[in-house]
């Protein structure tokens, strides 16, 4: 996305390229000439501002959206919204989402829709083939219906998840109006208190056992994140300068120390520390530890003791200090972890990351951090985790089957 501003500020266009070099160029080199609009245009540029989105249908609602924003002198295409598709929300008791070319009295009014006839209306946009993209998209993330009238039974639309079969009472009015209304915030560019509200959505479905909606809330929340941070994302050079970015980290995770737990039922239980620099495994500075002063099955105490052995004891003097510290698991883990090091007076970033959806806890944040699934962030933090969960568990082992050991040595003597 690119906006070409005046001296005063005032934005004069608005557009979008997939080349911002070879358009913007155009501005100025057409092979044919320029005419008296671009000419007049060109004459008042005083500034170009950009906005890097995470597709062209993502562009195309951002574009919209500046559009009617700004009323740029210079975009006249959308003086005339007849000419335009337009997306259009249907008003009736579960909404339908098509696509139109003008606005129509088509029912009564319902309760929280504006426009004529009850319906309501987004755009226009002037290039229906991004828009079949973009409504492709919003199909697949806010599952409302697509029939004019109701089936018998579950379509193919529901079979394929991207319908909730309202038809048959599999989803009742209630619940398809909160999907609607994540709709409408996403189109009306709410998305950063859209992503936070259905991230505390996932949490009350998996606290209550809901696990099909926590999953589908889970897969709403990755494919919104894959356009809220492409932004950020795309400005970047590599995995740990994303990851500053995504955590709001004080300086660029050089160096990574990772923690996890193990244990069967509380025997055995040890602690282990992995060290990743500039993103590669650092072997010669992994540390495990036998946990001393925990019994029973308690893996929040044992994290606060680990955590305390490698800040405050002589591992605090032998190793550098972290950029950021990783720990395996979720709130309980991190809270503890970070218990530990205010006790050390060590202020030092640590983030929790939770198996069951790959969310990133951060301290002072009461909604994880959900990173996409083909993130190469995730990807990072995973696989560190990953490596301290694998070197846990080998020395779990060794120390198990060392004990074993000892057992048939005593009963053989």
């Amino acid at each position: 996305m690119y906006l070409f501003t005046d001296a005063q500020g005032r934005v004069l266009y608005v557009g979008k390229a997939a080349s911002l070099r070879a358009r913007v160029s155009s501005y100025f080199h057409a092979p044919q000439g320029l005419s008296p609009r671009i000419k007049q245009l060109v004459a008042r540029i005083a500034d170009l501002q950009v906005t890097t989105t995470g597709s062209e249908a993502e562009a195309l609602l951002l574009e919209s959206q500046l559009i009617k924003r700004h009323h740029p002198k210079y975009n006249i295409a959308y003086r005339d919204d007849k000419s335009y598709p337009l997306l259009k929300l249907t008003a009736e008791a579960f909404p339908r989402l098509i696509v139109t070319r003008e606005r129509r009295r088509d029912g009564p009014a319902r309760p929280g829709f504006s426009g004529v006839g009850g319906g309501r209306y987004f755009g226009p946009y002037p290039d229906a083939g991004s828009l079949r993209q973009a409504v492709q998209f919003l199909r697949r993330v806010f599952p409302l219906r697509t029939c004019r009238t109701f089936p018998k039974s579950p379509c193919l639309e529901y079979h394929l998840g991207q319908c909730l079969a309202p038809c048959v009472g599999y989803i009742d009015e209630a619940a398809y109006g909160r999907i609607v209304g994540d709709l409408v915030a996403f189109l009306e560019g709410k998305r950063e208190a859209l992503l936070r509200e259905l991230s505390r959505r996932m949490e009350r479905a998996s606290r209550d056992r809901r696990f099909e909606e926590a999953a589908r809330l889970r897969d709403q929340i990755h494919a919104l994140t894959s356009v809220i941070v492409a932004k950020e994302k795309s400005a970047l050079t590599g995995p740990l300068e994303q990851l500053q970015l995504a955590l709001k980290l004080p300086a660029l995770p050089r160096r990574i120390e990772a923690f996890d737990i193990s244990n069967i039922y509380g025997a055995f239980a040890v602690g282990s520390m992995v060290t990743f620099v500039e993103g590669r495994p650092r072997s010669a500075h992994y540390r495990h530890f036998k946990i001393r002063t925990v019994a029973g099955i308690d893996d929040c105490r044992m994290m606060r003791e680990v955590i305390r052995r490698r800040y405050g004891g002589s591992l605090a003097a032998d190793l550098p200090r972290p950029d950021l510290i990783l720990v395996d698991g979720g709130k309980g883990q991190l809270h503890a972890a970070r218990e530990a090091l205010q006790a050390l007076g060590a202020d030092l970033p640590v983030i929790g990351l939770a198996k069951r959806f790959e969310e990133v806890f951060v301290p002072g944040q009461s909604t994880p951090v959900v990173l996409l699934p083909t993130s190469p962030v995730l990807h990072l933090i995973q696989r560190i985790r990953d490596e301290a969960h694998r070197f846990a568990i080998r020395y779990h082992r060794r120390l198990r089957a060392k004990h074993l050991l000892q057992q048939f040595k005593g009963r053989a003597g």
